[in-house]
């Protein structure tokens, strides 16, 4: 493997605007290009948006979801890959054959779709199914995964995308900044959003705080130092459908340790190089030959009914 830079994006996304939308893939695509970036990864549905579909019926959902790879929103985006000579990685609603639906990011580069994954723990909108499978695909001689948004809660996802060989995690999100049970969660006013060039410092102390980056700190670098792989997570900044945004887009290596973030409030990307020797370098490698699963395989593979609860999607009690 050699060295490989790499871009996580942040932009602020207009509810079913696909248009719209690509074209700021395209743009920051293309200034990520020209600073020597060979990919280039943005946040969940980063095509079509993403909050507005807990709104959407089945009918209206079908109306913005596409099939993969034919649709045309995957073939602009192979379209701004080949232009812009970088790989893309960027999300939207699926639908397939029988027009069931999913939440799906795909991996394209100027021939075509190279990967695509299924969210497996989706929860915006009732009528998608939940993807079934890991992915784990070949990008520039690395292998890389890909989990979306609450997948990566679910350590058992980031440790099974390693054990199939992932040495680079692709973690697309729509996060931070909503209610929650633990101390400190919650919505931030847009008002400060819209306050901005004025105030920014107001805004700044919301985003840091544990509604945003504080939170994230709790667990996203141990993910990184658990599984001894470099994880590149693309988040949102501003106004999503009613919903204020954070960004923090960043790259973070085998250590846990962050290389590269977005920490304005413009649409941006940072780059990062990642190299092959931290992935044996970093203490994740040694824990991952240290297992002994015949002391848990049996207690990870028991039976088991999934239940999902996210606590600012519930109907208000009356």
């Amino acid at each position: 493997m050699e060295k490989l830079k790499i871009a996580s994006a942040q932009f602020e996304n207009r509810s079913g605007d696909k248009e719209y939308n690509l074209s700021v893939i395209d743009r920051l695509s293309a200034k990520a290009a020209a600073q020597g970036a060979q990919v280039i990864a943005f946040h969940e549905c980063s095509v079509t948006g993403y909050t507005f579909a807990r709104k959407l019926s089945k009918e209206q959902m079908l109306e913005v979801a596409e099939r993969i790879p034919e649709g045309p929103s995957i073939q602009k985006l192979i379209e701004i890959a080949r232009k812009n000579q970088i790989v893309i990685l960027a999300g939207l609603f699926e639908k397939d054959e029988q027009d069931q639906l999913f939440k799906a990011y795909v991996c394209v580069d100027q021939n075509g779709l190279l990967a695509k994954y299924r969210k497996l723990h989706p929860f915006i909108n009732p009528n998608i199914l939940p993807g079934n499978e890991y992915v784990v695909f070949d990008l520039l001689g690395w292998k890389c995964g890909i989990l979306i948004c609450y997948d990566n809660n679910i350590i058992e996802n980031v440790r099974a995308t390693k054990l199939l060989g992932a040495d680079v995690i692709f973690m697309p999100h729509v996060t931070m900044c909503t209610p929650s049970t633990r101390p400190g969660a919650g919505f931030v006013d847009p008002k400060l959003w819209e306050n901005r060039e004025t105030d920014p410092t107001s805004l700044r102390i919301e985003f840091d705080s544990l509604k945003g980056r504080a939170w994230l700190m709790k667990w996203l670098p141990a993910r990184a130092y658990d599984n001894g792989v470099y994880v590149v997570f693309s988040n949102p900044i501003g106004i999503d459908d009613d919903q204020l945004k954070n960004g923090c887009s960043m790259i973070l290596d085998p250590f846990g340790d962050i290389l590269a973030e977005c920490r304005d409030f413009e649409d941006s990307f940072v780059i990062a190089t990642i190299t092959p020797e931290k992935l044996t370098q970093a203490g994740g490698s040694r824990y991952l030959q240290a297992r002994r699963p015949d002391l848990y395989r049996d207690i990870i593979g028991q039976a088991h009914k999934p239940e999902q609860k996210v606590v600012w999607l519930q109907p208000k009690s009356s």
